[in-house]
């Protein structure tokens, strides 16, 4: 299944409530915000911060060209900055805004606004892997990869609930984003599209 968006390490497609994975996570209810651990910490962006019960994991080696590695970096900025902004129920949070723009923002923010809607957040971890990066000219760029919900499941704010669906073939997703360094050097997303249950993702 091909969705317009679907930019997170959420268990589900949001308001539908599909959660994936297999295990229940620790049983951690805890939603005390903590600083992600990124490189932008230090140097004037937006500090992300999850709560001690969620976690990304990008799995990537670095290219050793400056301009695919920052590409690399801020896109899994972008990834974090969407979660962040279920986590706060808001889509006026500083960072998503700073790493999306054109079509990627107001499709981030739409995503966004279902899961508040379905008072819906999520648990557990999401492992993005199979990182590839193309640079097109000076300020554009091009990275796609995987990712693997088995192991984020929904949650509902009000209750408490983590559903708790076994793994599936549609626990992996194929992200195809492009990327444009504005004037402040940042790679912004600008289009993300997937492929949900995508082969090439499956273990």
């Amino acid at each position: 299944m091909s969705t317009a968006l679907t930019l997170t390490g959420c268990g589900g497609e949001g308001a539908d409530g599909q959660a994936k994975g297999g295990d229940n996570p620790s049983d951690s209810k805890s939603t005390t915000p903590t600083p992600t651990r990124t490189e932008s910490d230090t140097s004037g962006r937006p500090t992300i911060t999850f709560p001690s019960d969620a976690k990304n994991v990008f799995e990537y080696e670095k290219t050793g060209n400056a301009a695919k590695d920052a590409a690399l970096r801020d896109s899994t900025l972008s990834v974090n900055s969407v979660d962040e902004a279920i986590f706060k129920g808001s889509t006026d949070t500083e960072a998503l805004g700073y790493y999306h723009a054109d079509r990627a923002l107001s499709s981030s923010i739409d995503f966004v606004l279902r899961y508040i809607k379905a008072n819906d957040t999520w648990v557990g971890e999401t492992r993005y892997f199979d990182y590839e990066v193309e640079l097109s000219g000076d300020s554009k760029a091009y990275v796609t990869y995987c990712s693997d919900e088995s192991k984020s499941f929904l949650k509902n704010r009000k209750t408490g609930k983590v559903d708790n669906n076994p793994s599936t073939a549609e626990s992996y997703v194929l992200y195809r984003t492009a990327l444009a360094r504005n004037a402040e050097g940042v790679w912004q997303t600008t289009d993300v599209t997937s492929d949900r249950g995508s082969q090439k993702c499956q273990p």
